[in-house]
This record gives C-alpha cells, sequence and structure tokens, in this order.
C-alpha cells in the first residue's frame, strides 16, 4: 500500500509544473486537507446509500477498507485509509489532466504542483505521527464518515463560494482570478457542484508571473 501511495503521489505530481512555489501555513494546509479528504471519501463508490462513485475505491468506511486498516495499523488507520482514497482521487484527475494541453498552468483540488503538494504530504504526515484523530485535527472542517447526504454535502461545498464556471471539454473551468492556492482551493471544491456521475475535473488557470 505503501508504494502504492508514493509512486501515485509522484507521478500525479509530474502533472503539474511547480509555476507558483507558496510557502502555505498549518492553518491554510489544514484547510485544503479537510477539503480533500472530505471530497475523497464523499467520491468514494461504497457505503449504503452508494455515494459518488468517482474511483472505485472503498477505503475509509468501517465497514470496507476501514476495517481493513484498523487491524493492520490500529494506531493510524483512519488516516491510512484517508491517504489512499486521496491518492485514488489523484489519479483521476492526473488521467484527466493527461488531455489537458498547458496543464502545468492550471490548479485542480488535488494537483497545485510539487511544492504545494508536498507540504500537503509533509503536513497530512506529521497528523499521522501525532496520532490525531482527523476530525479533530480539522476542528469541524472535515465532512467524512456517517449516513451519506448529498444535499447537505452540497452545502458544504457550497460554503466555499460561488464561483463563476464554464463547462469545457476538458472539465469545469474557474473563471476567477486567483493568485494563491488557499483562496483557489475552495473555489475549486464550490466548483464540483452540481454533483455528477463522473467527477467534473474543477480546474483554474495560474495568473502570469
Amino acid at each position: 500500500m505503501v508504494g502504492f501511495a508514493t509512486s501515485a503521489r509522484n507521478r500525479a505530481g509530474a502533472v503539474h509544473a511547480d509555476a507558483m512555489p507558496q510557502q502555505l501555513t498549518h492553518e491554510q494546509l489544514d484547510d485544503i486537507l479537510a477539503l480533500q479528504l472530505s471530497v475523497a471519501w464523499a467520491g468514494e463508490a461504497a457505503g449504503e446509500p452508494r455515494r459518488l462513485g468517482w474511483w472505485q475505491t472503498d477505503l475509509i468506511d468501517p465497514e470496507g477498507g476501514g476495517d481493513l486498516f484498523t487491524r493492520l495499523v490500529p494506531r493510524t488507520a483512519a488516516w491510512a485509509g484517508f491517504a489512499l482514497a486521496r491518492e485514488a482521487a489523484r489519479r483521476v484527475e492526473a488521467v484527466a489532466l493527461a488531455r489537458i494541453a498547458r496543464r502545468d498552468r492550471l490548479w485542480t483540488l488535488f494537483h497545485f504542483g510539487f511544492s504545494i503538494d508536498e507540504q500537503l504530504h509533509d503536513r497530512r504526515a506529521y497528523h499521522r505521527r501525532h496520532r490525531d484523530v482527523p476530525a479533530e485535527a480539522f476542528r469541524g472542517r472535515l465532512r467524512a464518515g456517517g449516513a451519506w447526504d448529498a444535499a447537505a454535502f452540497g452545502e458544504h461545498l457550497a460554503a466555499g463560494g460561488s464561483p463563476k464556471v464554464e463547462v469545457t471539454p476538458s472539465g469545469r473551468q474557474v473563471k476567477a482570478k486567483v493568485t494563491s492556492v488557499a483562496e483557489a482551493a475552495p473555489l475549486l471544491a464550490a466548483a464540483l457542484l452540481p454533483l455528477e456521475k463522473q467527477y467534473p475535473l474543477p480546474f483554474v488557470e495560474i495568473l502570469g508571473e
């Protein structure tokens, strides 16, 4: 499983050039991670009723992969499930991004360039090492677990803003002038609305340096 996560992260990271390196605060990293992990959970094809099914995984819920991780790595089981579900989401995005020209000039919810992606990886690793409980680490910003409620999840995403979105053959382009990842992430999450059967790939163009 470690090999899967590492190789997926390296391949996905290669998709985006590090066009605008930024140093984010711990608070900003946690905000972005909470969004990513919430979407990673919602996108799984698991549970009853079925969730969004954007990636064919069942890695978080106790009735699925969560039970396996509890037996294999009991102290960090929750983080293991979230990590692999997040990597599944990154792979889905990487496949879609490979079809887009100038993809190194785009940000998506799971690809912000090598520097930011590494900061997010390291921040998640910090929480795992300290055996933080995910729900407590993100102080109410994580929406994962429990009964699936599409409407409630949509409201959570909508709290990130109401971006102008243009639907293109490549995905949903957020028409906003953003200069920071912290500003872009909630808009990209909000651009997942309306929720559809296939992952809609929200993206935003990076402003020129």
